[in-house]
């Protein structure tokens, strides 16, 4: 694995499901079966915020990704937020927040819990990034804001 991508989309559908994976296919990823793990960023891989990811394999592989969803019925907004930093010692951290409210919550929730994170280990960070995406979702429908971390490429999922 030698790049983590920062990825990033929002969809209105009539269903609930149809709008998350709208958001996907905006962000690149509708094509994979994502496994969500928790918020740890390797030493030695390099993290770039893309907005929509590249061919990362053939569809229905397993893909590896630290993932901010909010969905909503409408009238509403929902928003989601990934935040990351790394250490001089080479580790990182990612922390996520999402739900219906505008993006200057969740920002600031997910900055808050990044820092939270950074308490906890006895790593030096460097200043934090952030990814914010936010949409209203109109009477009648659904819509979903995601913003994600993919890891690599592509896997065997059989």
């Amino acid at each position: 694995m030698s790049t983590i991508r920062v990825v990033w989309g929002t969809a209105t559908a009539p269903t609930a499901m149809a709008s998350y994976d709208a958001a996907l296919a905006e962000a690149g990823v509708e094509n994979y079966n994502l496994v969500t793990v928790s918020s740890v960023i390797p030493a030695d891989v390099d993290v770039e915020a893309v907005g929509t990811a590249p061919d990362l394999g053939p569809a229905g592989e397993r893909l590896t990704v630290v993932e901010a969803r909010a969905t909503a019925a409408g009238p509403a907004r929902v928003s989601a937020a990934l935040a990351w930093a790394r250490s001089e010692e080479g580790p990182g951290l990612f922390y996520e927040v999402a739900g219906e409210t505008d993006g200057e919550d969740v920002e600031n929730r997910v900055l808050e819990g990044l820092e939270a994170g950074q308490e906890l280990r006895d790593w030096t960070f460097h200043e934090p990034n952030v990814c914010v995406e936010t949409a209203r979702a109109e009477s009648g429908t659904y819509t979903t804001a995601v913003v994600l971390a993919v890891y690599g490429e592509s896997t065997p999922i059989v």
